[in-house]
């Protein structure tokens, strides 16, 4: 294992566990009116794996978890994957979450091709904002020091706007359910902007 892979997943993953995982109670409380119990959902872009225990034990879901590497800090079913295709068929997933990952994405746009297939109903998306003041320079945090705990993502960061992601949305079929800008995940230490999305895969 290299040396920045384990600063992010035994060191930055585990000393800052408790706070992810408040962050995934807050989420699961935000996006309760979307999700039923006991929902088969792939978390797509899993990370270390807190997010999608949190939604398996919050909503009694059967929670499978994909990343282009294994930086699990629990257990979870997972898979690795390549970035740009799911193994899996069609209708396969109640729901798709893709939280925080499509900045990180080679291609976005085929990306949610992916998860509109292999979802049967909704996708839940949460990305930052790249605006003015203190979440410009925290977007621009985030790209300079994600290799550290990264060294794995080639994908250079890119964030996009409100507008841009509504525009691809539309163009793939997606109907907005209900969106929300809030701020940094955990204001104190990343004081983003961020969006939730809740999306709706047309006929």
């Amino acid at each position: 294992m290299e040396f920045g892979q384990f600063i992010g997943t035994f060191i930055l993953g585990r000393l800052f566990s408790p706070v992810y995982k408040k962050a995934a109670e807050n989420m699961c409380q935000e996006c309760e009116p979307f999700i039923e119990k006991g929902s088969k959902i792939l978390d797509l872009g899993c990370g270390r794996g807190i997010t999608a225990e949190t939604l398996r034990d919050y909503f009694q879901a059967d929670v499978f978890g994909v990343d282009i590497e294994d930086q699990r800090v629990v257990e979870i079913p997972f898979q690795i994957i390549d970035g740009k295709n799911l193994p899996f068929t069609d209708n396969s997933f109640d729901l798709v979450l893709i939280s925080y990952v499509l900045h990180h994405a080679e291609n976005p746009r085929a990306l949610l091709v992916e998860a509109r297939r292999v979802a049967k109903d909704k996708i839940i998306i949460y990305e930052d904002l790249e605006e003015e003041g203190l979440t410009k320079i925290a977007c621009w945090l985030h790209k300079a020091t994600y290799k550290i705990s990264a060294p794995f993502q080639e994908n250079p960061i890119r964030f996009y706007e409100e507008k841009e992601w509504e525009e691809l949305f539309n163009q793939l079929g997606l109907k907005v359910l209900f969106k929300r800008r809030k701020t940094g995940r955990f204001n104190w230490l990343y004081p983003a902007k961020n969006i939730l999305f809740i999306l709706a895969k047309g006929v």
